[in-house]
């Protein structure tokens, strides 16, 4: 460990305005790296050069051209550029959140000699498969892509045991684990909002939400099928979509065919208003068969509202008895939700929250921070520790 302040810069690509849990992280990071007594940078693709000083440090972004078929993603493809901006800030470390595109800055650590994490925020053989390879080929594929970027980087991050599996499996010895959070205060059972629910669903009908990205590995297309299965049961229900993403037409066009009570949002960037939606919510429904922590998964359960998430995921993990998982199609995403709408509703979200506070930012930071051998060098640093403290205590 070393005791003196540190330039923590850190890169990520695949960050969009209407992006949701890797922004999350990534702004809770840098301001739980910054309280600790640190320097935070993090480096961005946009639409055009930026450089500011925010709440999470310094951010700066570089032109980065759109990504077709994303819906809006950005990726930094200039890499002299970038190199030069990682000359120019000298970091004393370097963080990755992107195991594809920005894979070439281990080699540039190395060189450099400084010490470099890459963050596993998704496995590589799921995503592959949700693109529709083989299991066979996206193990292979996955196990060469692990086996490089393990030799490039000084440690390999993993949020929980399933995300480190895939490292586990290729003999990888520099992975260490450290959770994501969730921030519990910003969300809490007390945003649940009576008019909201009027706004969406009738008496009696449960309200089912969504808060995801619109695309190929998050399968949003199981949460239609499991509306569907409920409708045709019998069981009174509607479906609420935040979220922006490729799939979006699609998926409206087909809520059209079929008739089913669907209401697409869209992206929803007011933070207080989709905190009111988690909280109004009768289940969240997360089927992204690749998550390998589910950050809007833990907000819902933040508020009180139980999750179903998909078994093939890292969530099972994640909620723990507090919801419920299911197999990727969506009949057993329907059976999940009348399992977890069977329990009483106090119990059921009395249970989302508990299990919620396991999960606080300060944890997450301190995780992070031992990943990159640094202390925390503020007395008050990293004070979202004690907001579970507090919360469990009922002050908040």
């Amino acid at each position: 460990m070393t005791g003196k302040p540190l330039r923590i810069v850190r890169l990520a690509n695949f960050v969009a305005p209407s992006s949701g849990g890797l922004r999350t992280a990534l702004r809770e990071l840098g301001k739980g790296f910054q309280a600790a007594g640190h320097e935070a940078v993090l480096v961005v693709p946009g639409e055009r050069h930026t450089d500011r000083d925010t709440e999470q440090g310094r951010v700066i972004t570089l032109p980065g051209p759109l990504l077709p078929g994303t819906g809006g993603y950005r990726v930094l493809t200039d890499k002299r550029r970038v190199a030069g901006l990682l000359e120019e800030l000298a970091p004393d470390r370097l963080e990755v959140s992107d195991r594809t595109t920005l894979r070439w800055t281990g080699r540039w650590a190395r060189r450099a000699r400084v010490p470099a994490v890459m963050v596993s925020h998704e496995t590589a053989d799921g995503v592959l498969r949700t693109w529709g390879l083989s299991e066979n080929l996206s193990r292979k594929a996955a196990d060469a892509l692990n086996t490089r970027t393990a030799h490039v980087y000084s440690r390999v991050v993993c949020t929980t045991e399933f995300a480190e599996r895939e490292f586990v499996r290729i003999g990888a010895r520099n992975v260490v684990r450290a959770p994501l959070g969730v921030d519990l205060m910003e969300r809490h059972p007390a945003l649940r909002d009576p008019g909201l629910r009027t706004l969406h669903a009738r008496g009696g009908e449960a309200l089912l939400v969504m808060c995801s990205r619109l695309s190929v590995e998050k399968r949003p297309g199981t949460a239609l099928d499991a509306l569907d299965a409920l409708v045709r049961r019998g069981r009174r229900a509607v479906l609420v979509v935040a979220g922006d993403g490729p799939l979006k037409p699609r998926l409206e066009q087909r809520a059209r065919e079929l008739g089913l009570p669907v209401t697409f949002l869209g992206h929803v960037s007011d933070r207080d208003t989709l905190g009111a939606l988690q909280a109004t919510a009768d289940v969240a429904l997360a089927p992204g068969p690749a998550e390998t922590f589910g950050l809007a998964a833990l907000e819902a359960m933040a508020c009180g509202t139980p999750v179903v998430a998909s078994a093939s995921s890292a969530l099972p993990e994640v909620i723990g008895s507090a919801g419920a998982t299911a197999a990727d199609r969506g009949e057993a995403f329907a059976d999940a939700v009348e399992l977890l709408l069977d329990r009483g509703e106090p119990q059921r979200r009395e249970a989302a929250r508990a299990r919620a506070e396991c999960f606080g930012w300060g944890t997450a930071v301190e995780a992070f921070l031992a990943a990159h051998d640094a202390e925390v060098l503020s007395p008050a640093g990293v004070r979202p520790t004690g907001v579970r403290r507090t919360v469990a205590e009922g002050v908040a």
